[in-house]
């Protein structure tokens, strides 16, 4: 009947949104950049630099693989162990002491209110000799190439900066809900090849987890003293970057780095809480992305279960999406590609939860309150 067009029509269109996501995540994943597997050895210096809080459960295979990094000849390992409250300091002064060319320093103290790792990443680049230098988070297995790798493809590419995207391993409902949406949304919304070089703010991205970045250019675009006001200090540093002239972006690193982010749901909900308000720049961006979000991913579906075919399709089309970016990052395929609806709904719930946080100030991450910043 006629007064269900519009419903019918916005269920379509949804559709449409879904397929064209799925196809250009498609094409992503063929132009998506892989270091190389074999890499000859690295002949300039390069700065090993580890910016730790309050990870005494978790650092020791990340610094152990990180202190046994291959094809680098002319190597510095620092530590910088942000103001740890438990045992932290411990155990990576324990795991460095027999390495020469590895230091542990203890960092200063950030701005009241910010989350520190920005200030931490700062003081390390400060104290580096390289000139490239290595940014990995305490939670990242790297592989014994994947140094050496990274760098030969920065040099390759003529990039200044370059973010392998780690395997992000996922246990726990909550964890495999969620976690695959990172990789998926770059590969479904970002133009990788253009936004390498586009100085527009939407076209950029990097992961802080594994950042590799020549150090003039960081010099050049201000560093992370330019940025210790930002929750996304990974964001902020590559848009300062291209700003600056500078290009780079995100490259696969699902075979040469693998990342634990959270152990349940309950670190993952205060994980997304402390930064996803900040993600799509302002409150009215969130709540147009969201709405997106749910136009494409959660409205077909639903529809689908009343029998529509155009929601089937768009089910089908979400699914796909998710199960090509699973299968091209090193996650998992199926079934959790099958849930891809609830996933987003998620998504869109924490996000909604960051923003009530962020205006109440209830925010904190590590024992620091988030309080005042972007």
């Amino acid at each position: 009947m006629s007064r269900f067009r519009p419903v019918r029509a916005m269920i379509a269109a949804g559709t449409v949104l879904a397929a064209a996501g799925s196809a250009h995540s498609a094409w992503n994943s063929t132009v998506l950049r892989i270091p190389p597997t074999d890499p000859p050895p690295v002949t300039e210096h390069v700065s090993l630099l580890m910016p730790v809080r309050n990870e005494a459960g978790r650092v020791g295979p990340a610094l152990r693989s990180l202190l046994a990094q291959e094809h680098l000849p002319r190597t510095e390992v620092i530590v910088l162990d942000d103001q740890s409250t438990d045992d932290t300091g411990d155990v990576v002064r324990r795991l460095c002491g027999p390495c020469r060319h590895a230091r542990v320093v203890r960092g200063t103290a950030p701005k009241p209110g910010s989350p520190g790792k920005a200030h931490a990443c700062h003081q390390l680049a400060s104290l580096a000799r390289g000139s490239v230098l290595v940014f990995v988070d305490a939670d990242v297995v790297l592989a014994p190439h994947a140094v050496a790798s990274s760098v030969a493809l920065l040099r390759s590419t003529g990039l200044d900066l370059v973010s392998p995207f780690p395997r992000q391993d996922a246990e726990g409902p909550a964890n495999r809900l969620v976690q695959p949406l990172l990789q998926w949304s770059w590969l479904t919304a970002l133009p990788l090849r253009r936004a390498e070089s586009s100085p527009r703010p939407a076209l950029s991205a990097a992961n802080g987890q594994f950042l590799v970045v020549d150090a003039t250019a960081l010099y050049e675009c201000g560093g992370f003293a330019a940025v210790t006001d930002e929750v996304l200090e990974d964001m902020a540093l590559i848009r300062a970057l291209k700003r600056a002239g500078g290009r780079g972006g995100i490259v696969d690193g699902s075979r040469i780095a693998r990342c634990r982010m959270y152990d349940g749901w309950r670190d993952l909900r205060e994980g997304y809480g402390k930064s996803l308000w900040t993600a799509f720049g302002s409150g009215g961006g969130a709540a147009a992305v969201c709405t997106l979000l749910v136009w494409a991913y959660v409205v077909p579906p639903l529809a689908a279960l009343w029998g529509s075919r155009w929601g089937a399709a768009g089910y089908v089309a979400a699914v796909t999406g998710r199960a090509l970016t699973a299968r091209r990052t090193g996650g998992r395929c199926w079934p959790d590609s099958l849930a891809h609806p609830v996933s987003v709904g998620l998504l869109v719930a924490l996000t909604a939860r960051s923003w009530l946080g962020h205006r109440r100030s209830t925010l904190t991450w590590k024992g620091r309150p988030l309080r005042g910043w972007r």
